[in-house]
């Protein structure tokens, strides 16, 4: 959605698309936001409690039915598992989407994370066509004025352009663009505790042929698989930049992570929103 500075101003029921990397500060304009009186539309949230939520419990299951205390339980109702998913706190989604690499460790075989991987594609896809009828709850069920929808840092990976179309016409996109001088503290933040995380099949195949490479391995059942994902984190950081910008170049607006640092209340958030309109070039 484009807009002047003064369509901005005027419009009665914002909805804001954040844009960018993990760590960026999406996660704190959106918990901000939502003490101003803003629905916060999460879109792993949106993953993990709808369109993956059968997925989780048939993992959490499988799991637990390998344990003969729990399978009796389990087998005869007297048990049941649910998910328990938090706005912020997504350990379930994360869980799920596993890290490739070694089983004895920790990792998931080639196919069974390339299942899930498509499996979450999906879920956010669904997920992000979901945003127009979640604008229409949040206005005449819950009564909110504006919307905030906190996408995850894999929408880049997509490749599904009728996502960024209903985007585009359902909600400002904001960029939140990651200054040369705080990659480096950005991946290293990454690094430090590496999470589970999307890939484009592409880039995945080439990643995983270069990594065994570089580690002098054969198969991907030798991998660790918190080393693989430390190691192909800046590569992915890197992939990724070009792709955001490709989106919002056309269709949205750019701020830096370093000016959503400084955004403390509603008042500075709309104010950066007022820049970010202002200096993009017609």
């Amino acid at each position: 959605m484009k807009l002047t500075v003064e369509e901005f101003r005027a419009w009665d029921n914002k909805c804001v698309t954040l844009l960018g990397m993990s760590g960026v500060g999406k996660t704190h304009l959106s918990a901000m936001l939502r003490r101003h009186d803003w629905f916060h539309y999460s879109g792993d949230y949106r993953i993990g409690t709808r369109y993956l939520d059968e997925h989780i419990l048939d993992l959490i299951k499988g799991q637990a039915m390998q344990v003969p205390f729990l399978r009796d339980l389990l087998r005869r109702d007297w048990i049941f598992i649910r998910n328990n998913i938090k706005v912020d706190d997504l350990g379930p989604v994360l869980s799920f989407v596993g890290k490739l690499g070694n089983p004895e460790v920790g990792g998931l075989p080639l196919a069974e994370f390339n299942r899930r991987q498509a499996l979450y594609r999906e879920a956010e896809i669904a997920a992000m066509m979901d945003l127009p009828k979640f604008v229409q709850k949040a206005q005449e069920i819950y009564g909110y004025s504006h919307l905030v929808n906190d996408v995850g840092g894999s929408l880049c990976e997509l490749e599904e352009p009728r996502v960024i179309d209903l985007l585009a016409a359902h909600s400002l996109i904001l960029y939140i663009q990651v200054p040369e001088q705080d990659e480096i503290k950005l991946i290293q933040r990454a690094q430090a505790d590496p999470k589970p995380l999307y890939y484009r099949p592409q880039f995945l195949d080439a990643a995983v042929r270069d990594y065994l490479d570089a580690r002098g391995l054969e198969y991907v059942a030798e991998i660790d698989p918190d080393d693989f994902t430390r190691w192909v984190f800046p590569r992915l950081f890197h992939a990724r930049v070009p792709r955001y910008e490709a989106i919002a170049e056309p269709y949205g607006y750019t701020v830096s992570s370093t000016e959503v640092a400084q955004v403390h209340d509603e008042r500075d958030f709309l104010s950066l929103l007022e820049e970010a309109i202002a200096r993009k070039p017609d």
